[in-house]
């Protein structure tokens, strides 16, 4: 039985694409596509979500990269500028997920340094009941670790928890490790699929 519901937040919760920063920067799409693809990469990224400080992140960039420093500086200056809106429909269900007894929580992969900048701008995150950010505990999804660092802080069993995210290979994760685990399209499907594993739901 499935008591504990658990939430990735990029493009599941709230959302976020560099684009929002750099289209207008650059004024022009096809360009901070190149950017994005060849200089401040996903890749690049990734290892400040595994708690690597932006400071050193950005000045090892910037030597490599030095005719795109004051972009690069830009990445961490106006990083606010990244985000979007909450997803659609998805604060109404975190909250009747809540108010129908099961335990609500998060798991993101997600720099520290920037997710507490603009925690407190969506209300989605004050309704869960803990959450774990992979800054914080320098590990990974989709590595089966960083699902049991969620379970062991909260005291929640595997079998009795399912975890939410748009990436499939996180959901194959939270699956190795012993969770649910289901994918994330928009916030009427996934209230159907909830809707067949929480029967107070």
């Amino acid at each position: 039985m499935i008591r504990n519901v658990i939430f990735d937040f990029g493009a599941v919760l709230v959302d976020w694409n560099p684009h929002y920063l750099f289209d207008g920067y650059f004024g022009d799409a096809e360009k901070a596509t190149w950017f994005l693809d060849h200089i401040c990469t996903n890749e690049w990224n990734r290892q400040f979500d595994g708690g690597k400080p932006f400071a050193e992140g950005i000045a090892e960039l910037k030597a490599q990269f030095p005719e795109w420093a004051r972009e690069i500086d830009v990445y961490w200056d106006e990083w606010e500028k990244m985000m979007g809106d909450a997803i659609p429909g998805m604060y109404e269900l975190v909250a009747d997920v809540k108010a129908a007894g099961y335990g609500v929580y998060g798991l993101t992969n997600w720099s520290s340094e920037t997710f507490y900048r603009i925690e407190k701008n969506y209300p989605v995150f004050a309704l869960l009941d803990g959450k774990i950010v992979s800054g914080d505990v320098r590990l990974l999804k989709p590595d089966a670790a960083i699902f049991r660092c969620l379970l062991d802080r909260y005291g929640l069993k595997a079998e009795e928890s399912v975890f939410i995210d748009d990436t499939l290979p996180n959901v194959e994760g939270a699956r190795a490790a012993g969770l649910a685990g289901l994918p994330f399209k928009n916030a009427a499907q996934l209230r159907k699929a909830l809707q067949e594993m929480l029967p107070r739901l």
